[in-house]
């Protein structure tokens, strides 16, 4: 009886991973460079509004002169919040020069952290994990369902920029109780 259910079960995760397209996956690692469009080049203008520079300096403060790099992610996160919810590369650019970096160094911890969002996002950026466990578990069809009820693709904005849809790392257990919630 063990091995028949072992044996179900294994043909529902293996009817699970057929599910996910190649489509899908890939588009998950193509936020992993960077490709230049109109409103996202590094040569558009990016700079800290008036009250953001005063953060900057205040951030700043919190760490030694010569570990200035070290605040890397608050800035990428005043960054982002300056931007309506999104880094553009230029804004990047704008953060490794206050930290005195090369750029590569904060392209590399803006593509690390998943709260980072390095193309426009909605209002309401949902997010759904992408890890193993999770797809075992229906998060693909969760995901499925989210992106034809919004009548969008992963990573697009709904026309009326009030919904997006992405893809993050593991999000903790969630509760039996709270999985209702999601049904």
């Amino acid at each position: 009886m063990f091995g028949r259910l072992a044996a179900q079960r294994l043909n529902e995760i293996r009817t699970a991973f057929r599910r996910t397209t190649q489509a899908s996956r890939s588009f998950s690692t193509a936020l992993n460079y960077h490709i230049d469009t109109p409103d996202n080049n590094p040569d558009l203008p990016w700079e800290f509004n008036d009250a953001n520079k005063e953060k900057v300096k205040e951030i700043l403060s919190f760490y030694p002169s010569n570990y200035k790099q070290s605040a890397v992610i608050p800035l990428l996160d005043l960054a982002q919040q300056q931007n309506g919810g999104w880094l553009p590369v230029s804004a990047m650019n704008a953060v490794a020069k206050v930290i005195e970096v090369a750029p590569i160094r904060v392209y590399e911890v803006a593509t690390f952290y998943t709260m980072f969002n390095r193309t426009k996002v909605g209002k309401y950026h949902l997010l759904v994990c992408g890890t193993t466990p999770c797809m075992i578990r229906g998060s693909r069809g969760i995901e499925e369902a989210i992106l034809k009820h919004l009548g969008v693709k992963r990573n697009e904005v709904t026309k009326d920029g009030l919904f997006s849809v992405g893809e993050m790392e593991c999000m903790a257990n969630i509760k039996k109780k709270d999985a209702r919630i999601l049904k």
